[in-house]
């Protein structure tokens, strides 16, 4: 499999929604924290068990075969308080802080990192850091073991690289790259686009399916994978919406409430479309090779192709009748494999961007 950032565009975003607390009053019957509760009442949940649990806090996922929230502590003592909350504790060796001190070792480390080794994550419900190392190479695995932390090494096909393709149809257009519009963004004066930085650092005027929608004005790559193309044209529209082309109607951004660990989110993108899966790891140091490494990118298997970078992450929509109300979660970096035979893909979250250059995504 191939990893890499993606290109292409579908303008579209969202704002903030309400958080729906978890917590019941003391007359109620405890709460079930599962999927079915939704990405709001579970990114309420995780902050508040960070909160109460403390040092003993090892994160929350989503079991992929129950749907259950599962609740990680190092505090045995702690599992009654996880299930009178609603959740299903698990009493595991290292906590969140823990990991991700491990995590920090490695990133502290990349000045001689070998190109075999294609990232590291906390893979937060087996309660360890993992090295992805491509074709199990000597030189990775002796990187990942030599850093004196306690890490897993997995084995992976391919190394990700970043990735734009020079395509016809709606995209977003970097003097020949093509890409995906992520989200669209304010400010007090201006609209911008939101795509990936691997994209926007090709700099200059950038075309869209209908004509010119702006310059670069912002642009993050490698450390992070995000930029900004200030919109100049009075005829560009920029409407809270991602496309999911053949699979139905557009879905509509009402929030940004970040999906967990086994969550299920969906991305759109110029080359395949609209595609689905499930959250795989969040916070991931990704290394696309030549020096391009990447930190807090959340890892998915949801597929993804070249021309693709750049484009929507959303939570997975409702069934039923109605508009389609997603949250938004980020921009596609880069990934692995294809969508002929699955793989894995990255995306850079929404947040960041937006905390970093003090914008407010679009939601009317």
């Amino acid at each position: 499999m191939i990893r890499r950032p993606l290109r292409t565009i579908t303008a579209v975003v969202g704002a903030a929604a309400a958080v729906t607390a978890f917590a019941t009053p003391a007359a109620a019957a405890t709460p079930v924290l599962n999927e079915a509760a939704g990405p709001v009442a579970l990114a309420a949940a995780h902050q508040k068990f960070g909160g109460s649990l403390g040092s003993a806090y090892a994160d929350s996922w989503l079991d992929t075969t129950t749907g259950e929230l599962i609740v990680g502590t190092t505090d045995a003592s702690r599992a009654a308080q996880i299930r009178a909350a609603g959740a299903t504790p698990k009493v595991v060796r290292h906590s969140i802080a823990e990991l991700k001190s491990i995590q920090s070792t490695l990133d502290n480390r990349t000045a001689g990192v070998p190109a075999s080794v294609a990232g590291w994550y906390v893979d937060v419900p087996s309660n360890e850091v993992v090295v992805s190392v491509v074709g199990g190479d000597s030189a990775g695995r002796a990187w990942a073991t030599s850093a004196g932390v306690p890490v897993r090494v997995e084995q992976v096909k391919s190394a990700p690289r970043p990735l734009w393709s020079v395509i016809g149809g709606q995209g977003l257009y970097f003097n020949g790259g093509a890409c995906s519009v992520g989200f669209t963004a304010y400010d007090d004066d201006d609209h911008y686009v939101i795509t990936a930085g691997h994209c926007t650092e090709l700099g200059g005027t950038v075309q869209g399916v209908d004509g010119t929608i702006g310059r670069v004005a912002k642009s993050s790559f490698p450390g992070n994978d995000y930029g900004t193309v200030k919109v100049t044209h009075s005829d560009v529209s920029t409407p809270p919406r991602v496309d999911r082309y053949e699979d139905g109607t557009d879905v509509r951004i009402e929030g940004s409430d970040v999906v967990g660990v086994g969550g299920r989110i969906c991305r759109s993108g110029i080359t395949t479309h609209w595609h689905c899966g499930r959250v795989e790891a969040l916070d991931q140091t990704v290394n696309y090779g030549n020096g391009n490494i990447v930190k807090g990118l959340t890892q998915t298997s949801a597929c993804a192709e070249p021309g693709d970078s750049g484009g929507s992450f959303v939570s997975r929509p409702e069934s039923g009748s109605g508009t389609k109300l997603v949250q938004a979660q980020g921009m596609t970096s880069g990934g692995s494999g294809d969508c002929t035979e699955g793989g894995t893909t990255f995306f850079q979250p929404v947040r960041e961007v937006l905390n970093r250059y003090d914008l407010t995504l679009v939601t009317d």
